[in-house]
């Protein structure tokens, strides 16, 4: 076990020098945690190399694009817990309702260095490229939310799971070891130029005096933060690893690790995960890593190098040319977006997938997958399809609005699969139906367990 921070996860994100300021500051917006967070690790090196305090600041963007209050408490959950942990080190931090750039950037005035960690969609690049444009200081990016640095993974978009596994398997032994938080005391900050900052102990306050969107329930399933995201891990590793392998893609077994969520927000470090599951004593954890490394980081090399990611326009040429084929095919059902939101359709399969997004804030894996083909199946166009789904994912899932949803419904419409025999309305992309899940699995099982969920 070792401190060191591998220097290929650093980037200096702009050519200033460092300044006589007040402190070092760490802008956290990704890494919501503070185990295995190599960004916060490194501003506590900046702050002792350069004799200053250490402050740790987050911008609560309450108009985050698509986000709701289940997405708000569960964020505020992790940074609640983030910052108890700061106190007991005695770091300052300082929150606000404000977004990060703007907020970063007055915080950022008094800074000697700022450091932050990585963001890989549209918005979280633009935050950086405003904030690195606006300071004095250098600002210096640590990346710590994958196991291999993007860039050193490769250096275009790849293909499929298959043209990235080859690189990445190389990769892994260079950068999945176990990590010893840095544990040396900073100086603290007892300034008071930071107290119009909120307070993060009362969750619900701030949320009533905030003007986040009400439209959509905490989930009673999922509790943000570490020691949550740790919890579920561990009942992951000693009542479900064992069975992960043949059992995961059953949806009525539910054998998933529920880490997702966390990992969207930060609140656990993939590294920690995958240290944890070769450490226990299970004789095989590749399948369960090959989701978790090769599968996310997939995910993130989409985000990164296809400017589309997002939408129906970054689908490779064949998946769009061979739906565009078959547009005008006859469909049996056509759907609303209010029908679909509601779970009103004549498949039970499909509607117990929606309502268990809509109820816990996370779907199955292999239902994500059924329930994104079928939202093809039924629209009027596959446009359409792709805007609803990335909608309804988006306002539900807690592991929305993340490069591995993206590319999990870009996976929907053939993105990172290949060409199948070619059939109506879906050309050649891969086609799913209510019999494939009745030959596989137990399904009325499944359905059964979410409408428990409704009483």
């Amino acid at each position: 076990m070792n401190s060191v921070i591998d220097e290929r996860r650093i980037r200096t994100l702009n050519d200033k020098t460092v300044q006589n300021g007040s402190y070092v500051l760490y802008w956290m917006q990704s890494s919501v945690r503070t185990k295995y967070n190599f960004a916060l690790d490194y501003a506590k090196k900046m702050s002792l190399l350069y004799d200053k305090p250490l402050v740790v600041c987050f911008g609560i963007d309450t108009n985050y694009p698509e986000s709701n209050k289940r997405h708000f408490v569960f964020l505020l959950e992790g940074l609640k817990e983030v910052q108890s942990d700061l106190n007991d080190q005695n770091i300052t931090t300082a929150f606000k309702h404000e977004s990060p750039d703007s907020f970063v950037l007055k915080v950022g005035k008094s800074a000697s260095v700022v450091v932050t960690d990585c963001g890989y969609l549209k918005l979280h690049k633009k935050w950086r490229i405003n904030v690195a444009k606006g300071l004095r200081c250098p600002l210096i990016q640590v990346e710590s939310d994958v196991v291999v640095p993007v860039y050193e993974a490769s250096d275009k978009e790849e293909w499929s799971a298959a043209t990235l596994r080859k690189k990445i398997n190389r990769k892994i032994p260079l950068f999945l070891h176990e990590y010893n938080d840095c544990k040396d005391e900073v100086k603290q900050y007892n300034s008071g130029n930071l107290t119009d900052c909120i307070d993060i102990s009362d969750i619900e306050k701030l949320l009533i005096t905030s003007d986040v969107k009400n439209d959509v329930k905490p989930s009673k399933y999922y509790k943000g933060g570490y020691s949550n995201a740790n919890s579920h891990l561990n009942n992951f590793i000693t009542k479900k690893l064992d069975k992960y392998s043949e059992e995961r893609n059953d949806p009525h077994k539910n054998i998933q690790s529920d880490m997702s969520p966390y990992l969207h927000f930060g609140q656990i470090s993939p590294i920690e995960i995958a240290i944890k599951i070769i450490h226990s004593g299970f004789f095989n954890p590749d399948d369960y890593l090959e989701q978790l490394i090769v599968r996310r980081e997939l995910a993130i090399n989409f985000a990164v190098f296809n400017k589309n990611y997002d939408s129906y326009k970054g689908l490779p040429k064949w998946c769009t040319d061979t739906l565009n084929e078959h547009r005008f095919d006859k469909r049996e059902y056509i759907y609303s977006i209010n029908e679909l939101e509601s779970a009103n359709t004549h498949d039970d399969y499909w509607n117990a997938s929606q309502n268990e997004m809509e109820i816990t804030g996370k779907m199955h894996g292999y239902m994500r997958m059924y329930w994104g083909k079928k939202i093809i199946e039924w629209s009027e166009s596959p446009e359409s399809a792709f805007e609803t789904a990335v909608y309804l994912n988006n306002k539900y899932s807690l592991d929305g609005r993340d490069p591995n949803s993206y590319a999990g419904i870009s996976w929907c419409f053939g993105k990172h699969d290949r060409a199948w025999k070619e059939r109506e309305i879906f050309g050649k992309i891969r086609y799913m139906n209510a019999k494939g899940l009745e030959r596989k699995f137990e399904i009325g099982k499944y359905v059964k367990r979410i409408r428990n969920l409704k009483s």
